[in-house]
């Protein structure tokens, strides 16, 4: 049997075995209600609750474009520490009351949370629909990561549109299914898997091609000192690039609206603890960019289209012929990438049904709601297969192309948390502001003013309308009371 069927045969068990788990996890619960798709009826223990979160960063991005990014940009790769060390901190202090606010008055969204504490149904649309952006952009980059995996580790015999249709598919039934217990425990199984293939592959390839990290980093040092540099005139990277980079990320992290919709599922103590452990997360990183770094000097240049291929390449070309390895790997590679995209699809289904269909039919029954969100589930992701099969951006362009936009939520909800001037017209105008100039730098042009990221350019103007008719506008009397029960939660 050749290689690339014992490969298939391998990561076809792991799909399916993902399957099962989705599916079960969804058994005996009830399928009409919102409550459990959304929230899971707000029942989830802190281990899944931890893994649940560590699979929103080690995505496909972490398996594949990180060591796409060592390889192509040497220590610039170091951006992925820094945000995922740092994203979730903030959220220590933000989550719990998040969780108290979202019992109490029965959220669902991030929507509900900012309709309710602006009183526009105009503001929840729009965050709807600036969620929705961020989330086929990032959901783009995992449908990427796994037709990489089933094209190069099947030798090009899984074209790249069928290895995406295949693992994707199964993250929609499971998440149709079972919402988010589904892919909550389907997390747990994931993350597991990629976390353990992640160190010993990263491990092995730098004691197999370099003889150690010593020696690997000192040959980079050797041949492209400028690999190593951050900021320095000869870098790949200025220091306004990776600075601005890492704090879009940074800030962003805590935005996106599934992170609420999970802090919905569980309680303050759990969201704390979660906070506390996620860090360790971090650490996992570290030999997936092991892997980028030992690929230096070892893969000629026009030996891949993009770096982002660096590690199916090294996988098929430094370990051999071994079929179970090449599935092995290929599986830990699924789970990152599933891992990511079951939240991504559920928490885009939410942000659909809840924030953008509901309040233009606030009379929509339950069991339409839910009908409505896993519609939401396979229209969202089929908007991201389209773009991960014909779009030409790499990984790295859709995560910081995702973020660019989910930053510009961040005004709105930290005004509504902690300032009492906050106001709704701030809100909607920022932003809009903040998406319309993210889009225009995104799409409609190659200026990088001071090599700035657009998404923090696009912040900053979002940040100074909101600031500026907030402090323009004065909060009518009746709204203080209001108000205060966000601010004092």
């Amino acid at each position: 049997m050749a290689a690339w069927h014992i490969a298939l045969l391998a990561m076809a068990a792991y799909l399916v075995f993902a399957f099962a788990l989705g599916i079960a996890a969804g058994r005996g619960r009830s399928h009409f209600s919102v409550s459990e798709y959304a929230v899971a009826d707000r029942g989830l223990g802190l281990l899944v609750m931890w893994f649940l979160m560590g699979g929103t960063i080690f995505s496909a991005f972490a398996f594949l474009g990180g060591p796409g990014w060592a390889y192509s940009k040497g220590a610039a790769a170091f951006y992925i520490l820094a945000y995922a060390a740092l994203g979730l901190l903030p959220w220590y202090m933000i989550g719990p009351k998040v969780a108290r606010l979202g019992a109490a008055r029965n959220y669902f969204s991030m929507g509900d949370l900012l309709g309710d504490r602006y009183r526009s149904r105009l503001l929840v649309v729009l965050v709807g629909i600036v969620s929705v952006l961020a989330f086929i952009q990032y959901l783009t980059l995992q449908i990427k990561g796994m037709a990489y995996v089933f094209n190069v580790l099947t030798e090009g015999h899984i074209p790249f549109w069928v290895g995406a249709l295949l693992a994707y598919g199964i993250v929609v039934v499971y998440v149709v299914t079972s919402g988010v217990r589904g892919a909550a425990w389907s997390d747990v199984l994931q993350a597991i898997l990629m976390l353990v293939i992640a160190w010993i592959l990263g491990l092995y390839l730098v004691q197999t091609l370099h003889g150690g990290t010593e020696a690997m980093f000192g040959a980079i040092i050797a041949e492209r000192p400028d690999f190593l540099l951050i900021g320095k005139e000869e870098s790949v990277m200025s220091a306004m690039a990776f600075s601005s980079a890492v704090i879009i990320s940074t800030i962003g992290f805590v935005m996106w609206p599934h992170l609420f919709t999970k802090s919905y599922t569980t309680s303050e103590k759990r969201i704390k603890l979660t906070v506390l452990a996620y860090p360790v997360f971090a650490l996992f990183l570290v030999p997936v960019l092991f892997i980028g770094f030992a690929a230096i000097g070892v893969v000629p240049p026009d030996a891949i289209e993009k770096p982002d291929q660096v590690l199916p390449y090294l996988i098929t070309h430094e370990l051999g012929a071994s079929g179970l390895v090449y599935g092995l790997i290929g599986a830990g590679a699924l789970a990152a990438a599933m891992s990511s995209s079951d939240a991504i699809s559920h928490g885009a289904s939410v942000s659909v049904g809840r924030d953008i269909i509901l309040p233009l039919k606030p009379d929509m029954a339950e069991r339409t709601q839910l009908l409505v969100m896993r519609i939401a589930v396979v229209a969202v992701g089929g908007a991201a297969y389209y773009l991960a099969i014909f779009g030409g951006e790499g990984l790295i362009q859709l995560l910081l192309g995702a973020y660019g936009y989910i930053i510009q939520l961040a005004p709105p909800i930290y005004g509504a948390l902690y300032w009492r001037r906050a106001s709704r017209e701030g809100a909607i105008a920022g932003l809009l502001t903040g998406a319309a100039i993210n889009a225009f730098l995104q799409f409609g042009t190659d200026a990088r003013p001071l090599d700035i990221n657009p998404g923090m350019l696009a912040f900053l103007a979002n940040l100074v309308v909101f600031v500026g008719l907030s402090l323009i506008l004065k909060p009518r009397a009746e709204q203080r009371a209001h108000v205060a029960g966000f601010v004092e939660a």
